[in-house]
């Protein structure tokens, strides 16, 4: 087993190798030969010049733009949720001053959830299902460069990432009832004590 989170030197930032019991050795060989392909040690590359050049100055917005900008991305694409779609206006328009921005929302197609035999939130109206394989397969097709998640339910953002052509970055997450910020769950204690195993999470 490797529990990570457990622990507190975290040598491994210091170049020591600290995998214990575990053989990390082939892993590390394949890593480095990935690492060699151009598109690859590009975006790592980049995402380390970034780190270094502007650690705890730019905010993620700030970080997204000038990652595309230094990966000389022309087309961003946007997966957006459509409970989300004043933050994808605002955020398209920041983006467009940059980029030429696709943005597709979840709904499209308009696909019954009746015809899969999902179930609705409210029985008496027709509901359309997300389509994140669709949102994938539309900014595909207009071969964008780089595709941006914003607020995919929790299981359609798989989807949506296994079948992007593009690198998929996230720039927020889904959280219907923590204003889009999980992390804020792992920072209260009245959220933790509802996930105790005594009242754990069921259907």
């Amino acid at each position: 087993m490797i529990e990570c989170n457990g622990c507190v030197a975290c040598k491994c930032y210091q170049g020591h190798d600290c995998s214990k019991k575990n053989d990390f050795s082939e892993i590390n060989i394949k890593s480095r030969t990935i690492f060699d392909e151009p598109n690859i040690i590009k975006i790592l590359k980049t995402a380390a010049e970034i780190e270094a050049r502007h650690y705890m100055q730019w905010n993620r917005l700030e970080e997204l733009i000038g990652f595309c900008q230094q990966m000389e991305y022309k087309k961003v694409g946007i997966a957006m949720c459509v409970g989300l779609a004043r933050e994808a206006k605002t955020l398209v328009k920041v983006l467009s001053q940059y980029f030429n921005v696709f943005s597709i929302c979840c709904k499209n197609s308009g696909i019954s959830k009746d015809d899969y035999g999902m179930p609705h939130i409210k029985q008496d109206r027709y509901e359309a299902t997300c389509n994140p394989i669709g949102q994938a397969l539309i900014l595909n097709k207009n071969q964008t460069d780089i595709n941006i998640i914003l607020g995919l339910c929790i299981g359609h953002d798989m989807l949506f990432t296994k079948y992007s052509d593009a690198p998929v970055t996230t720039f927020a997450v889904k959280d219907r009832v923590l204003a889009h910020n999980p992390l804020a769950a792992l920072y209260s204690g009245y959220c933790l004590k509802k996930l105790q195993a005594s009242s754990a999470v069921s259907n």
